[in-house]
Parts: structure tokens; sequence; C-alpha cells
């Protein structure tokens, strides 16, 4: 990414309307579990376990980046965090404002970009969460530095994404999209799948350094999806650290 690329996108916003259209129009299926976003649904526990785990959510004050439905911030909200969801898309958050009212769950939605956010709220949350959205951003580096200004020091982030490769093109796309009927077809581009050298990358370049990364697999024999360590070659999630954290024992 170019440093004039990075200026512009600073200054006209970090937001690919296009990307922001297919999810408004998806938006009123977004807590269905059998819908087009159950795969969202399937992984969120794996995702959250793998959160909570490294952190305990408990108490903890945490900001869910590109929200959408909110699927993980109740979750997170459930196990006792208190919680802000942002998003650039209005119908997902009014999609999430509904469900919480239905469900009771206390999760703060706000429409606002990250680097907005960042601006206001520089260094107030212990937890940042920014899952399944650097994919569809126009600068992915922007987005980690916006949430690497709204972590506090010694906190703790976590981004998810999907690696750029002939295997998570055929799994990603061609099976999840075309063969499966997992995710509507053109919910991704492969130009814009980022590989674990670029995230590392911009993560050190923003004074982040990676604490764990997992994988998350899908059986379509089982129709299950699980977290391995050692198969990062589709989905994976990392979770970093501002460089400054002491010995990185405390949670």
């Amino acid at each position: 990414m170019t440093q004039s690329h990075h200026d512009n996108v600073a200054l006209h916003g970090n937001v690919d309307q296009a990307e922001i259209a297919k999810f408004d129009a998806l938006a009123s299926r977004w807590w269905d579990r059998e819908g087009e976003f159950k795969p969202l649904h399937d992984i969120n526990p794996l995702r959250l376990g793998f959160i909570d785990a490294q952190v305990s959510l408990a108490g903890k004050r945490v900001i869910d980046v590109g929200c959408g439905g909110g699927i993980l911030s109740e979750a997170m909200a459930m196990r006792g965090a208190e919680v802000t969801g942002i998003d650039l898309g209005e119908a997902p958050l009014a999609v999430a404002r509904l469900h919480q009212m239905e469900s009771g769950v206390e999760v703060d939605y706000r429409h606002i970009s990250v680097e907005a956010m960042a601006a206001e709220h520089a260094g107030e949350f212990d937890v940042v969460t920014c899952l399944e959205m650097l994919e569809h951003v126009p600068d992915p580096s922007s987005v980690i530095e916006a949430c690497a200004k709204l972590v506090k020091p010694g906190g703790h982030l976590f981004f998810s994404t999907i690696n750029r490769n002939p295997k998570s093109y055929a799994f990603a796309i061609l099976g999840a999209e075309y063969v499966l009927g997992l995710l509507p077809r053109g919910t991704h581009e492969y130009r814009k799948f980022i590989r674990p050298s670029e995230l590392s990358s911009w993560c050190r370049l923003h004074g982040l350094r990676l604490q764990n990364q997992t994988g998350l697999t899908y059986n379509p024999v089982s129709r299950r999806y699980r977290l391995t360590a050692n198969d990062v070659s589709v989905n994976y999630m990392v979770h970093v650290r501002p460089e400054w954290t002491g010995n990185g024992d405390e949670k």
C-alpha cells in the first residue's frame, strides 16, 4: 500500500461503498441461523472462545470494529464485557439494535468509522476485535492503525481474515460461494485476501506484536468448523498486543 494511497484513503474515508451495499442488502437476515449468515453463527462460539481464553472478557471494555448485525458483540457482552459495536453499514446496525431489543443484551452500537472512533477515543479499550472486515476495506493497514490507537497500553487486539493463495480461492470462493452455497456469491474478492505475512507486517508497522494465531477449518462432510493452530491456509485469526506491554502475563 503506497503512502499516497494511504493518505487518500484517510482523506476520503476508508470505505468501499459496494461492500457496504452488499451487506446492507442482506441485513434483515443477519440473525437467521440457517440463512446467508449461518457460517458466522457457526464459527462465533469458536471465535468467542479463542478471544475469551486469551483475555477473560468479563469486566473488560471492548470495541467490536465492523460489528455488522452484532453476532459477536452480543456474545462478548453475554460473557460480561462492556461492548461498543461500530460499523459503517446503517442497515446491519439497525438490525443489531432491533435484535438487542429482543435479546436484552446491552451493546452500545455506533455508526462511525474506526478511524474517526480512534480520533475520539484513543487508548480507551481493553480489547479491540476486528473480525472478517479487513478483506472488505480499501486500506487494511489504516484499520489496523486505528485499532492500535483505540487499545489501552497493555491491551489486546484480535483480527481475523482470509489468506491469499490457490487453496483459499478454491475453498473460500469456489467452494463456499459456488459449490456448497455457504455464502452468497460475490461475498469475497480474491485480490483483497490478506496473507499472514502481510497482516503481521502491518501490525508491526503500527506497534503491535503477535501473541498467538489460529486457523479455522471447515469439514464439508460433518459440516463443522474447528480451530486448528497448524493450518492458517484459508481462514485465520491473530491475537496481537502493543509492543510496550510489560511481560505479557497480565490479562
